[in-house]
């Protein structure tokens, strides 16, 4: 009973997931991009080969990614200083707004998904 109920939320969650970057005019890979910048621990920009881990591309494909995302003036790079072959890529503040939009959409289903990983969950099954 449980494993239904979590299995059909999570159908949810990530037809969501395709859906709620569209709404703000990005593809579902470019959100995964932006929230995997905003998102690393430590600091506000990351590398290409981080990003290409993080998401599970290929480094070319993340490179591509990223030139489109320029381009749309959602990310911008530049090099590490101190290291020329090292690119950093930070969020825009474009980039910055589409992530908080979306992610405000994503925010109820977040917590619909709290009920899965509670104490007791499952106790039902």
């Amino acid at each position: 009973m449980a494993l239904a109920r979590f299995r059909c939320w999570l159908r949810r969650f990530l037809r969501l997931t395709r859906e709620v970057p569209r709404r703000n005019g990005v593809t579902a890979l470019q959100y995964r991009l932006l929230l995997q910048i905003d998102a690393f621990p430590g600091r506000e920009w990351s590398t290409v080969p981080e990003l290409a881990e993080r998401l599970q591309i290929k480094h070319h494909s993340v490179e591509a990614l990223i030139s489109r995302c320029e381009t749309a003036g959602l990310v911008s790079y530049s090099a590490t200083r101190g290291d020329e072959r090292r690119v950093e890529v930070r969020l825009t503040p474009s980039g910055k707004r589409c992530l908080e939009c979306a992610g405000r959409l994503h925010r109820d289903e977040l917590v619909e998904a709290s009920r899965f990983f509670v104490p007791g969950f499952g106790q039902d099954a």
